[in-house]
């Protein structure tokens, strides 16, 4: 069996997205990426499978173009969406795409999550970026690889930095979000899911979206994920 390692890990985080209620019924998967080889492989959630029975070998592994290497299940219907996004985002070992209610609401109405607080800082420097609408031609010609393309141009288009802006709004859709390993990427969706949720509490009670000072952002981030953090043992 390839990758057991990896199978296991991802294996872990489709189950960790269930018990942290951030994908309900069977709304969102998780992959990782092997790139140690001699071409990287994607190890991925098989697609309607309940994350509760799941076992290692129901995982399904491909290539960065979707071309199934081991596996008897149908992949994720979102894989399209994750390969791209490892093509254009090389720092990232894991994805995972949820439907969690409210960072789903910021994405249905097609806003970022404003940069309001510190514990937004923590981990995302600057607000929550949301894509533009696919257009018809997109949806009509690929639409979970145009998905991916929407994302991977938004960052392109803004100058972000995919690492310190784990994640991402797709308008009109749900989030995703992704890190260095699977496990990683889950935790990015849980906070994203958090912040979303802190963030519509405090525009219901009249914060301004013009949100936090940016050199108390930079100072917070900084203090987490700068070259000279505080936070955490070293």
């Amino acid at each position: 069996m390839l990758l057991p390692t990896l199978r296991e890990e991802v294996l872990k985080a489709n189950q960790e997205i269930a018990r942290r209620g951030l994908a309900p019924h069977t709304f969102g998967n998780v992959s990782g990426i092997d790139r140690s080889g001699q071409e990287p492989l994607v190890v991925i959630k098989p697609s309607g499978v309940d994350y509760a029975t799941m076992k290692p070998e129901d995982l399904v592994i491909t290539d960065l173009d979707g071309r199934i290497k081991e596996g008897s299940l149908r992949p994720s219907s979102d894989l399209d969406t994750h390969t791209l996004l490892y093509r254009e985002f090389p720092q990232i070992g894991g994805v995972v795409h949820t439907h969690s209610e409210f960072a789903t609401a910021w994405a249905q109405a097609c806003r970022p999550i404003p940069f309001l607080g510190t514990t937004h800082a923590d981990y995302f420097h600057g607000p929550v970026p949301v894509t533009d609408p696919l257009t018809e031609a997109e949806v009509n010609e690929a639409y979970v690889r145009n998905t991916g393309a929407v994302i991977a141009r938004r960052f392109k288009e803004g100058g972000l930095d995919p690492v310190a802006l784990p994640g991402v709004l797709v308008a009109g859709h749900a989030p995703f979000a992704w890190g260095k390993s699977p496990m990683e990427a889950v935790e990015h969706a849980d906070v994203l899911e958090y912040i979303a949720r802190l963030a519509f509490r405090s525009v219901l009670l009249g914060a301004a979206e013009a949100g936090l000072p940016a050199y108390v952002g930079q100072h917070h981030y900084l203090r987490k994920h700068g070259p000279k953090a505080t936070y955490g043992q070293k």
